[in-house]
């Protein structure tokens, strides 16, 4: 871990889940994240230096509250991920693509030659936890308006 990222708190994230054996193979198998604690009904996981924590809860139902327009696209909200290097994101778009994970929003180029301009893709998890993970060529444009 770099000095950088080392001055950069890391968030932590507790997300339900319906199946945490799901869970588990998903996001240990097939997102490739590393496993930390766990007990009977709840697994940490190493989302790139961020704690992510699946719980299992009774009952639980889609996660997708609605969606909203962006880019022509519907986005579903909420939604959680990282921005990625553009190599990162590209591998992982791949492993997805192999592990034959269905996309909500396939991966693509968005606000294509506009400030912003970002590679984006959505998918969901077993438990309906939309996740988005997008890369920028330049990541000065995170915020550009």
């Amino acid at each position: 871990m770099s000095e950088n990222e080392r001055s950069r708190p890391p968030f932590h994230l507790a997300i339900p889940v319906h199946d945490i054996e799901a869970a588990r193979h998903f996001y240990g198998e097939v997102l490739g994240f590393g496993r930390g604690r766990e007990d009977e009904r709840w697994t940490d996981w190493d989302l790139e230096g961020h704690q992510v924590v699946t719980h299992m809860v009774d009952d639980h139902s889609n996660a997708v509250a609605g969606h909203n327009p962006v880019d022509g696209k519907m986005v579903p909200v909420p939604h959680f991920g990282l921005v990625l290097p553009v190599p990162r994101f590209q591998e992982l778009a791949s492993r997805l693509q192999g592990a034959g994970v269905e996309f909500v929003i396939d991966p693509y180029v968005r606000f294509a030659g506009t400030p912003g301009e970002q590679w984006t893709m959505f998918f969901l998890d077993p438990s309906g936890n939309a996740l988005e993970f997008k890369a920028f060529a330049d990541l000065d444009q995170l915020f550009a308006v």
